[in-house]
């Protein structure tokens, strides 16, 4: 099977944006699911099962359609102490995030689906991000770029948040929501090729 573009089941800009980069074209298709994790589910098993979730609603979706193109889907937790950061739900507990990475090493793990019909193929990415310590007057001025509110941990490592964080283990895609890496190799197995592909978005 072969395919010039893919579904992307995701709102997320920074995502569009990482596609773009490496040439995938794509269509987007937003789902909404429970993103809740379940009691005791390990951050790198929870971000798959969400991303994976999301493929298959959005497979469920678009099949009666005729679809005949893959769907690519992916979530990521940002993960400190053994306590899973999603996105905050209001501005006290972007703060209370923030506070808690301050001068801490956090884990963020990302996971990444692809649907095809039956097949459902996913990867992981894990990171480690350390912050330097920072004062409750920067928290509160980064909490003013609207940044922290739509991110898993309140921050954005490609915008504002970067100059909080003093080191990186890992991949800075994974960490801004797509692992490219996971995301070519899995892509390549139903037939969508990187860079390739051309850069043009389909919608």
């Amino acid at each position: 099977m072969s395919a010039d573009f893919v579904y992307l089941a995701s709102a997320s800009p920074r995502r569009r944006n990482l596609l773009e980069q490496i040439g995938v074209a794509f269509e987007l298709h937003p789902v909404g699911i429970d993103e809740r994790r379940l009691a005791d589910e390990p951050a790198e098993d929870y971000v798959q099962r969400v991303a994976g979730a999301k493929a298959t609603e959005c497979w469920t979706g678009i099949a009666g359609r005729g679809a005949e193109r893959p769907v690519l889907s992916a979530d990521t937790a940002v993960v400190l102490g053994g306590e899973v950061f999603g996105k905050p739900g209001d501005p006290a507990q972007a703060l209370d995030m923030l506070a808690a990475l301050s001068g801490r090493t956090h884990s963020v793990a990302t996971g990444v689906a692809v649907r095809f019909g039956d097949e459902l193929e996913t990867a992981l990415s894990t990171s480690e991000v350390t912050f330097r310590a920072t004062t409750a007057q920067e928290r509160a001025a980064y909490l003013g770029t609207d940044e922290p509110f739509d991110k898993a941990g309140g921050y954005a490592i490609q915008g504002f948040g970067a100059v909080f964080i003093e080191n990186l283990r890992g991949s800075y895609s994974a960490v801004m929501g797509l692992p490219l890496f996971e995301t070519t190799m899995l892509l390549r197995r139903f037939g969508i090729p990187a860079w390739l592909n051309g850069t043009r978005r389909r919608a």
